[in-house]
């Protein structure tokens, strides 16, 4: 074959080529037309949760009875709870915030709806969803997802059997997931939502044992109301002003009084309980510390983990105290320890 020859091989095989790669993408094109690509279902976000909607005091009124004693399913810091039916039928949770604490602080319902709007765009399996309120002269209201009524504060302390039932995986298991529901407040929300009130009342607990954060985001309404927060939060707090005392390392410091709520079995106290756990703690007297109601472990060392991460929860000044991320990364690990 001549060099001439040669050229028109190689020029006719170019040609084909290139009329079979344009024939292949034509193809590829109606496939593509025809087959549009599917999203995998990691790749889809979720749907963005309703924001909370208004509802009127003759709705509210209706659904509980007339706010009925009936209904009450709990009393707490900020409010009392009633169960009561939706427009629909579903059980719902309704907290009417006291009436008295809007009377007597100007600033506690300013900005309410907003504030609410803002906190039910949370999305957690910890935490309470927030769905609804309402508002008037000297009324707050708020409409929440039915979690049940037992929390934590019920299981340590209130039913003299209930701390049989919670056994050390169940204990872990909790600290874990409340723990990330904090995180998703701290680290997921914009802007950041501080808690304010970490403490085992605040934290419901479902049949499979997971825990549940409620009234985050709600202690502007009672900043400087000393029932059921003190012991809950650092020194440093109560010297503040309003609710500059308000911060992550606070929710930190409170999260690690659960923390030794749940390994001690005692309860706060209004600060007795750190005072008592921390020496033991740094003692290594974990055995003084456990609480002696429950069978123990074959395995002591994730419980005595759980106990330094309280210590360094509640021994530190702020500035020292560990961000609840790290908190989780330990907890999460103990979690897949314990929990197996």
């Amino acid at each position: 074959m001549n060099h001439h020859q040669k050229l028109a091989y190689y020029f006719i095989l170019a040609l084909c080529s290139s009329s079979f790669l344009a024939l292949l993408s034509v193809l590829l094109f109606f496939l593509c037309r025809n087959h549009p690509h599917r999203q995998l279902p990691d790749e889809t976000p979720p749907p963005a949760k309703p924001s909370a909607r208004p509802h009127t005091l003759i709705d509210i009124y209706t659904a509980t009875e007339g706010f009925s004693h009936r209904r009450v399913i709990g009393e707490g810091r900020l409010g009392t709870v009633y169960a009561a039916l939706s427009e629909t039928g579903e059980l719902i949770a309704v907290k009417r915030i006291y009436p008295w604490l809007i009377l007597s602080n100007n600033n506690a319902g300013f900005g309410f709806s907003s504030v609410i709007k803002s906190l039910s765009s949370a999305q957690h399996p910890n935490l309470i969803s927030i769905t609804g309120y309402a508002e008037a002269p000297g009324e707050r209201i708020i409409v929440m997802e039915y979690a049940g009524v037992v929390n934590l504060d019920m299981y340590l302390h209130q039913n003299p059997d209930g701390a049989f039932l919670l056994n050390w995986k169940h204990r872990v298991k909790i600290a874990a997931g409340a723990a990330r529901g904090l995180q998703y407040l701290h680290e997921s929300m914009a802007p950041s939502v501080i808690h304010g009130c970490v403490k085992p009342s605040n934290i419901l607990i479902d049949a499979e044992f997971i825990p549940k954060l409620s009234d985050y985001g709600l202690n502007y309404l009672a900043a400087r109301e000393k029932r059921g927060l003190v012991g809950y939060v650092d020194d440093e707090y109560w010297k503040a002003k309003g609710e500059q005392g308000n911060c992550k390392e606070n929710d930190v410091y409170g999260f690690g009084v659960v923390l030794l709520e749940l390994l001690s079995g005692r309860g706060c106290e209004e600060g007795w309980l750190v005072k008592w756990a921390l020496p033991l703690i740094k003692e290594m007297r974990f055995s003084e510390v456990f609480d002696p109601r429950i069978e123990y472990p074959s395995d002591l060392k994730p419980l005595m983990r759980m106990g330094k991460v309280a210590l360094a929860c509640v021994g530190n000044c702020r500035k020292s105290r560990p961000v609840i991320g790290q908190v989780v990364a330990i907890l999460n690990n103990l979690e897949t320890q314990v929990c197996v």
